[in-house]
C-alpha cells in the first residue's frame, strides 16, 4: 500500500523493515547468532560499520529492491529464517540507532513514504500524515503465505501465523521504540479491504493532508 501510494505520488518509498531485515541477514551470514537465537551483541556492535543498506528503483516493477553493500537481498531477506531472527535484532539499541539515523537522513528533504513499526512515533515524530495500519494475524499471515507461494519459495501457514504473533509480542514490549500507534494517527484496519479499496482510502487521506 505504502509503494503503491509512493508510486502515484511521485514520492521516495522507503521501506524501514527490510533495513532491520537485512542487519539480521548480515547477522545470520557471519554467524553472530548464539545457539539459543540470541544475538552476539558485542560482536554485532564491532562490525555496524560493515553495513550499508541501500534501495535502487527495480524498473520492471517499478519499486525499490533493497540493497546490502552492494548486493540485491531482496529475496533473501523475505525468509522465513529471515523473519525468525529479526525482532531480536531490531530490540537492540545500537542498531535501531543507526537505522532511525539513516532514516531520518532520507527523509530529510520531504517527499517520502516511508513504513515500519516506529516511523510515527520516533522516526518521524512531526510527520504530516501518519496511518497506523493493522489487521488479524490470521490475515496478515495468510497474505504473507501467499506472497511466499507467488515467489516460488516455500512456506507453511502455521509457522507464519507463530511468527507474526511473536513478533507482534517482541515488538511491543521491547524498550527500545516499541510498536504502538501514534496519538495523531489515522487508523486503518484493512483485513477485509481489497488492495483497490486501501489504495483509494490512503490516497483520499494522502489528498486531505496535502490540501491542508
Amino acid at each position: 500500500m505504502a509503494k503503491d501510494l509512493a508510486k502515484r505520488i511521485g514520492y521516495i518509498y522507503v521501506d524501514t523493515g527490510a533495513m532491520y531485515r537485512s542487519v539480521t541477514l548480515f547477522t545470520l551470514r557471519n554467524n553472530l547468532f548464539n545457539e539459543d537465537g540470541s544475538v552476539k551483541v558485542e560482536e554485532l556492535e564491532k562490525r555496524m560499520n560493515e553495513i550499508e543498506i541501500g534501495f535502487k528503483l527495480n524498473e520492471e516493477t517499478g519499486r525499490p529492491d533493497t540493497y546490502l553493500n552492494g548486493e540485491l537481498v531482496e529475496k533473501e531477506i523475505r525468509t522465513m529464517e529471515v523473519s525468525n531472527h529479526v525482532s531480536p535484532i531490531a530490540a537492540i539499541p545500537f542498531v535501531r540507532t543507526a537505522m532511525v539515523a539513516q532514516q531520518q537522513k532520507m527523509g530529510k528533504e520531504k517527499g517520502i513514504v516511508m513504513d515500519g513499526r516506529d516511523i510515527g512515533t520516533v522516526v518521524f515524530p512531526d510527520a504530516e500524515l501518519k496511518i497506523f495500519v493493522t489487521a488479524s494475524a490470521e490475515v496478515r499471515a495468510q497474505r504473507r503465505f501467499d506472497e511466499l507461494k507467488g515467489k516460488g519459495m516455500e512456506a507453511n501457514f502455521d509457522e507464519i501465523l507463530k511468527n507474526v504473533q511473536e513478533r507482534d509480542y517482541i515488538d511491543s514490549h521491547r524498550e527500545v521504540s516499541p510498536l504502538r500507534q501514534a496519538d495523531d494517527a489515522v487508523v486503518l484496519d484493512n483485513s477485509y479491504m481489497t488492495i483497490e479499496e486501501q489504495n483509494k482510502w490512503l490516497f483520499s487521506q494522502y489528498e486531505k493532508a496535502a490540501n491542508e
